[in-house]
């Protein structure tokens, strides 16, 4: 007949109520006749005392001040009032008087890494000497590091970037789809893919989801949306690649102008951003003790510029570049700074991309043909997502992918899926990991993948 309360619950207006709780043994420390522990629920934790007296012995203080740190415990106790405001824990105002523990899992007494060196600031850990842990450590044992309140505060706000995606989507009207992610061809007529074995034949894990998107919406579908695996066959061993990461895609067919597209997917990102402020401030919070950063911002109506004008900002700040380059990842980064400074904005549009640098289904600008109809969308400086109006004419798609010099064998499957009547349409792909990890101001996209796979990890 045991109710487990959660730690979280534990607040004042409990006090003097007996109740059950379920924790990990996060630290212990035995003093005289007590013992101090502190247990943990994901990134809550609370104090707990273990004294002789009525309901204690001196045998079972000591058999709390021994039980190792990470097992899992349920506890009886009572809730007390604290004195004062108890440092490192989240239940500050309370505690836990124990009267009766049981060791429901019991921990080795040896860990690979000690959770309070991972939840400690790097600049902490070098100013006094104490331990930080680094990034293959963690990785290498994700499943405690996992544990951290850092990590448990990430990964739920990252559940909340994909919850409110989707919530925000289907208010707008959209369906979600599932799309395969093995295919018989490369989604984006690239090299960069893994192959697989598929019977007697060869297959390939999808880059994209696009062909799929865009068969819908070539069925009619008008507007839908899909959150999956997306591979990569990229030898990129940067802060922001990962071999295999989570699409948030979106296709849309549209009435007049493919800026209907893309102001629905920069009014969707927004949803998002005021849904993490409102929702996920603990989250935040408990990030920013770790990994502190400024406040994500951003504008409404989205700010939104064209390609032209980000290159003249940049050669005003001493970039030389030419008007058909695209942007390297350092000036992408500078732009992103510039823009901060004179809009005050984490979060803007670049438009009318030149067409030399976009892929061969992209339509071309109809006023300026060397200009092109797509864009991309950037957080801090970093490119979350790329986009544009497609080809839906399956003769003009013909002739760009000549000009590219693709294989039409290979695309003939994407080509014909336009020759029985296809809506102009527009969309773009979103990297989850890579909007978390920059919502957060995070350093490295590792940080925002639960179990990444780059060139050199494979596992766990």
């Amino acid at each position: 007949d045991r109710v487990l309360i959660r730690i979280k619950d534990l607040t004042a207006e409990k006090a003097d109520e007996v109740v059950w709780v379920r924790g990990r043994i996060h630290t212990s420390r035995a003093k005289g006749k007590q013992c101090f522990l502190v247990l943990r629920q994901q990134q809550f934790n609370i104090q707990a005392l273990v004294a002789v007296g009525q309901h204690a012995s001196k045998q079972m203080v000591k058999f709390a001040a021994n039980i190792n740190k990470e097992s899992i415990v349920d506890v009886e106790g009572v809730v007390r009032k604290a004195h004062q405001k108890i440092g490192g824990c989240t239940q500050q105002d309370v505690e836990l008087h124990i009267q009766r523990i049981y060791v429901i899992s019991l921990a080795e007494p040896r860990l690979p890494l000690q959770l309070d060196d991972a939840v400690r600031p790097e600049v902490e850990g070098e100013e006094d000497g104490r331990a930080t842990v680094n990034q293959d450590t963690r990785l290498d044992n994700r499943v405690i590091d996992l544990r951290t309140s850092t990590s448990q505060a990430i990964f739920c706000l990252q559940s909340g970037i994909c919850q409110l995606f989707r919530e925000t989507l289907i208010r707008k009207g959209f369906v979600e789809i599932q799309t395969p992610k093995i295919i018989s061809a490369a989604s984006e007529g690239g090299a960069n893919v893994f192959t697989v074995s598929y019977f007697k034949s060869s297959a390939y894990l999808a880059q994209s989801p696009q062909l799929y998107k865009q068969m819908c919406i070539c069925a009619d579908f008008e507007k839908v949306f899909c959150v999956g695996p997306v591979f990569r066959a990229e030898d990129s061993n940067t802060h922001r690649h990962l071999t295999e990461f989570v699409g948030l895609d979106i296709e849309m067919a549209f009435n007049y102008h493919y800026h209907e597209v893309v102001d629905e997917i920069a009014d969707t990102l927004v949803q998002i951003f005021k849904g993490l402020q409102e929702r996920f401030q603990t989250e935040i919070r408990t990030v920013n003790k770790q990994f502190p950063c400024e406040p994500f911002k951003f504008l409404e109506p989205t700010l939104r510029l064209e390609y032209r004008e980000a290159v003249a900002m940049l050669r005003e700040a001493g970039v030389e570049m030419g008007d058909e380059e695209d942007l390297s990842t350092p000036n992408e980064k500078l732009l992103g700074r510039l823009v901060k400074e004179k809009y005050d904005t984490d979060f803007y549009i670049l438009d009318k991309y030149p067409l030399a640098v976009r892929p061969f289904y992209t339509m071309p600008d109809p006023v300026n043909p060397k200009n092109s109809n797509s864009y991309d969308m950037f957080m801090r400086g970093e490119e979350i997502l790329s986009g544009a109006q497609r080809i839906h004419d399956p003769q003009l798609l013909t002739e760009r992918a000549q000009h590219h010099g693709i294989d039409l064998e290979k695309i003939k499957a994407y080509i014909d899926s336009f020759r029985f009547g296809a809506p102009p349409h527009a969309g773009g792909g979103i990297g989850l990991e890579r909007v978390t990890m920059l919502y957060l101001g995070l350093h490295n996209v590792r940080q925002t993948s639960m179990f990444p796979r780059d060139p050199k990890r494979l596992t766990p």
